[in-house]
């Protein structure tokens, strides 16, 4: 069954707002006022945000909008977890590959393929 609810989660000391599977998808650098909204309402310090709430251009670099929702989070000092499994995105764009290394080096924003290795990285950041 899909999840339709969002939920406040706590891994370690950070609180973490998990988006649902299902709702209104991150497809336009302007819909990441909603979810950080949403992040702000519950206290959360991260977001983590299935891949299937990604617009269908989302990871497409050209579009931009990774890049200025991205810049948002950071400039609103809100921490992001892209969730799932984005190797078909990967496999087909070199930009996108080192886009998500060097974004998965620094502490603001990550791509990982589920909530164990969002623990790891947790655990390791502090």
């Amino acid at each position: 069954m899909p999840d339709t609810m969002e939920q406040l989660i706590e891994i370690g000391s950070t609180r973490i707002l998990q988006c649902a599977d299902e709702g209104a998808p991150l497809q336009v650098p302007a819909d990441a006022n909603d979810f950080l909204g949403d992040a702000w309402s519950h206290g959360a310090e991260l977001l983590a945000i299935p891949v299937a709430r990604l617009g269908p251009d989302f990871l497409d670099l050209s579009t931009r909008v990774a890049g200025e929702v991205f810049q948002k989070f950071v400039n609103y000092r809100m921490k992001c977890a892209i969730i799932g499994d984005i190797s078909t995105a990967l496999e087909g764009s070199k930009a996108l590959r080192d886009f998500v290394r060097e974004t998965n080096k620094g502490n603001s924003i990550w791509f990982v393929r589920d909530f164990d290795e969002l623990r790891l990285r947790l655990a390791s950041a502090t």
